[in-house]
């Protein structure tokens, strides 16, 4: 293998690169996309619990801030929930707005890589042929064309190695936050109609 990079030359170095980048990203979004570090279970119902009780302070709210994204949006509600709904609505979906950017970092780049790897790879080839004919100019040598070529085309294999995988992931984590942010738009509506009368809302989150 080792072999194979070093006669592929400065092409491949990217693609490699780019594979330890979108590793980095995979490993880094598998642990911060995990549910329980978004939606704790039963979170609303503790939150409500708490705020029927006169129990949510300004550090029971900072706890909750920094304790996950749907305690991030709690809090920014609860802030203002001596304030008129339309206030605490308003303030909600500024939260929200900031937990869909936060669990959507990285995923840009990973999609990124995920599209531009199987071009490195074909650049890498292109470069490897290039050099390929060159070499061949002073003297016709099918055996080292035939190889040549072989170690040419590695390039593009590995570009779609490293594009395969990353394209693949990035699908799964944008479809995984997609979910999310549906799950947190109805937990911050049901907290709404909690903290402004909704016994109906009260009742099912329980």
């Amino acid at each position: 293998m080792f072999a194979i990079v070093q006669a592929l030359g400065w092409p491949i170095w990217p693609l490699i690169i780019a594979s330890v980048v979108a590793l980095a990203l995979v490993i880094e979004r598998s642990v911060a996309l995990r549910r329980s570090r978004v939606l704790p279970p039963n979170l609303l119902g503790d939150v409500l619990n708490l705020y029927s009780r006169r129990q949510i302070s300004l550090d029971v709210i900072d706890k909750l801030e920094a304790s996950s994204a749907l305690g991030f949006l709690f809090a920014s509600g609860l802030r203002s929930a001596g304030a008129q709904r339309d206030i605490t609505t308003k303030a909600l979906e500024i939260a929200g707005g900031h937990v869909a950017h936060e669990l959507s970092r990285y995923l840009t780049l990973l999609g990124a890589i995920g599209s531009v790897a199987p071009l490195l790879g074909l650049l890498g080839t292109v470069v490897g042929m290039i050099d390929i004919f060159a070499s061949q100019q002073a003297g016709s040598n099918p055996q080292q064309l035939a190889q040549g070529i072989s170690i040419a085309l590695y390039s593009t294999a590995f570009g779609i190695i490293v594009a395969v995988p990353s394209v693949l992931a990035y699908r799964i984590f944008r479809a995984r936050v997609d979910d999310f942010l549906v799950e947190l738009e109805q937990q911050a509506q049901r907290l709404v109609e909690a903290l402004y009368g909704d016994t109906r809302a009260t009742r099912a989150a329980a």
